[in-house]
């Protein structure tokens, strides 16, 4: 089974990203654990206060190590962990390849990012990775880490019912999905391509390759290079 462990200041912006649909059918299947912890509950300071005002004299306010530090070490203590990642919109950008190496791995620590920043010290000597899911900055890393969770448990076998519909998804194979239509076949005169109602195996294959790279192509072509 595999283990996710979320640190985060908000805990209640991951509530409902991590308790529906599939992330959800795969916990009560118990293909995954998902543990959102507060940071605020490894505070030492007064009102459970985990940010400080940075060197320096910047504006905004800065998370601080300890509570980090704290969190960590107690989750390790109890078992060890392949990644310590940490949501940052400098960090390597997330894809399916990162996705599916990172759904092969036993325990997750996610750590969300919040305020102007982190301490550097977290970067340099807590974390192992950080992966940004695009480039722009949001208030924290609550959305990304569920992005990122989504994403990993998603892939875990048996969480979706027909595991070869997960294999064909957009840049498994580097291309964009082929177009995907349902009944009924003609509907006001918008029709499904003829190939789709052929029962043609090969034609239909041949079919969605050429649709997935002319729509890669089209949309996003630097995915082709």
């Amino acid at each position: 089974m595999m283990r996710i462990d979320i640190l985060t200041v908000m805990p209640e912006a991951l509530e409902s990203p991590l308790h529906c649909s599939i992330v959800q059918r795969a916990q009560d299947k118990g293909l995954v654990e998902i543990h959102v912890h507060n940071l605020r509950d490894y505070s030492l300071r007064l009102h459970r206060k985990v940010d400080d005002y940075p060197f320096g004299g910047e504006a905004g306010m800065v998370m601080q190590i300890e509570p980090v530090d704290r969190c960590i070490a107690a989750l390790k203590a109890e078992r060890d962990y392949d990644e310590v990642i940490f949501t940052s919109p400098d960090g390597d950008l997330l894809d399916q390849p990162m996705a599916n190496q990172l759904s092969l791995a036993q325990n997750l620590i996610i750590l969300c990012g919040h305020y102007k920043g982190v301490d550097y010290r977290i970067r340099e000597h807590l974390v192992t990775r950080e992966i940004s899911i695009g480039n722009y900055v949001l208030t924290g890393g609550e959305l990304p880490a569920a992005i990122i969770a989504d994403a990993v448990v998603r892939l875990l076998p048996g969480a979706i019912g027909d595991e070869q519909s997960a294999l064909n998804d957009s840049f498994q194979d580097g291309l964009l999905e082929a177009p995907v239509y349902t009944r009924p076949a003609d509907y006001h005169g918008w029709k499904v391509p003829e190939v789709l109602l052929s029962g043609h195996a090969a034609r239909i294959a041949d079919w969605k390759l050429e649709q997935a790279l002319e729509r890669t192509r089209r949309l996003r072509p630097e995915l082709l290079k």
